[in-house]
């Protein structure tokens, strides 16, 4: 996998990848929370390049700035959205449009006035239960303002019979399943929780003594501030001007962390569950150049996720590391809807050769998934057209066979690649000389967990081995999933 892929356009719409929907970012009582939320949604943008939203507070009213487009351009310097941010509290949100479509009414913070006050959410994660619940909802009177699973959330909520807005949201969080981790703004209050398996990353930090919650420590580096540790998997911490107090109020499960967002989603600079993200994924690295060794002149990663692996690849096998595909950082949302032609062409105004480098050479080609495949053979084309003498295929994942439906855009799972076909046949679809997976045991030796615990997976790795450690209702015995899959069009 390489990103948004340009068959389509550099939103990823229609192309050969995988997306994390969303990241979040919160902060409490400090004068410049509107500033330093923006920032924060800056680190995580990887996390989300369709829309960003943020919700202050501040003289005794919400205000909300939510609009499609990257954060650069929805609170860029002269934004009037910017200057609108006001307030010593903030909660902030990046999405790619999985679940419930892309429309502006879709953008987080979701934000409702409930009995008791309003309330401001934003969400990472899928809830596998939101359309059976929205259904409840709807024959029961509710009236949807958005697609959202998110907004089921706001609906539970509002309907509880508890008093105060933190017990509403936690027993709205009592009735959902799936994948969460959230954060809510309330006129005296910044919430946080996180889903009973920790399935998603959510951390606690501090600056100038004021409490941060985000997706991920890279937005606490941003702007200067201490990781503190992880909200752990079921907590909800409530934060207010008496400080912060931390609840437990679900049944402790079993802790599945995602274990892509160490091989694909989350930022290399980023520390996630108390590892290194970029360490991670050299360890990987190393470990499938034991498992799959090849003869080679060059390992060359296929940026940018695949460059701390391809490090480690070539470290272990001892082949010089090369930068054999630049890529152009600068894609805009070139083509809406391209011809064949230039869907054809599409890959190249992303990535380009290193022809100097490439010609006449055995390259190990490094990545972290392969998805459809389409892009990988492009890519595999692309080498053998710059010259090189043979093209191996490395990916630092096991094959990709099941789709996600907990926060990650995937195609239906008969679209992926893995679930059609074995390695061989993978191969040649692709067109390399040779192509392998890292094992699952591998994975779980490179991020140190020992042999993959069958009975109890130590992470979720569903994605693998369509083991689902959270009831998929909205998939069997219920309506099917509203979590759209961004690449449902291409072939």
């Amino acid at each position: 996998m390489t990103g948004p892929d340009p068959d389509f356009d550099a939103s990823g719409r229609n192309g050969d990848t995988l997306h994390e929907e969303c990241g979040v970012f919160g902060i409490y009582g400090h004068a410049d929370a509107g500033a330093l939320a923006v920032l924060g949604l800056h680190a995580l943008q990887h996390r989300g390049q369709e829309a960003a939203g943020i919700v202050t507070w501040d003289k005794g009213q919400f205000i909300a700035e939510r609009h499609p487009g990257l954060v650069g351009d929805v609170f860029g310097r002269e934004s009037a959205a910017a200057a609108n941010l006001r307030g010593k509290v903030a909660v902030g949100h990046v999405r790619y449009s999985t679940a419930g479509g892309s429309n502006v009414r879709n953008i987080q913070p979701i934000y409702a006035d409930l009995a008791g006050g309003g309330l401001a959410i934003a969400h990472n994660g899928n809830l596998t239960n939101a359309e059976t619940l929205r259904t409840d909802l709807v024959e029961q009177g509710s009236i949807f303002q958005s697609t959202s699973d998110t907004e089921t959330i706001v609906h539970l909520a509002a309907r509880s019979a508890k008093t105060r807005i933190v017990d509403k949201l936690v027993d709205a969080l009592a009735q959902v399943e799936g994948a969460y981790s959230l954060v809510a703004l309330t006129a005296s209050k910044l919430i946080g929780a996180r889903d009973p398996f920790g399935v998603r990353p959510l951390v606690l930090g501090e600056l100038d003594g004021a409490p941060i919650l985000a997706s991920e420590t890279c937005a606490l580096d941003i702007i200067g501030a201490a990781y503190i540790r992880d909200i752990a998997p079921g907590e909800v911490v409530v934060i207010s001007e008496a400080g912060m107090e931390s609840h437990f109020p679900f049944k402790p499960q079993q802790h599945r962390f995602c274990v892509f967002e160490y091989i694909y989603f989350a930022r290399p600079d980023s520390n996630v569950e108390g590892r290194n993200v970029y360490e991670a994924r050299k360890a990987i690295g190393r470990v499938l150049a034991a498992e799959a060794p090849v003869m080679a002149d060059m390992v060359v990663p296929v940026p940018d996720s695949g460059v701390p692996a391809a490090l480690g690849f070539a470290t272990a096998a001892n082949i010089p590391f090369e930068l054999g595909i630049i890529r152009n950082h600068y894609v805009g949302r070139t083509f809406i809807e391209p011809s064949d032609h230039i869907r054809h062409l599409g890959v190249r105004l992303k990535h380009s050769p290193n022809r100097a480098k490439i010609k006449g050479k055995r390259v190990v080609l490094v990545d972290d998934s392969i998805v459809r495949g389409t892009t990988s053979k492009k890519i595999v084309e692309m080498m053998r057209e710059a010259g090189a003498t043979e093209v191996h295929f490395r990916i630092t994942s096991p094959p990709y066979a099941h789709s996600c439906f907990y926060g990650v855009d995937t195609p239906d799972t008969n679209d992926l690649l893995a679930h059609r076909m074995d390695v061989e046949e993978m191969r040649k679809f692709v067109g390399a000389d040779s192509l392998s997976f890292i094992s699952l045991d591998g994975l779980y030796r490179a991020m140190e967990q020992g042999k993959r615990n069958a009975e109890k997976p130590q992470f979720c790795d569903a994605c693998f081995t369509g083991n689902y450690p959270i009831a998929l209702t909205d998939v069997s015995g219920g309506p099917k999933t509203r979590q759209l899959s961004l690449l449902s069009n291409v072939a």
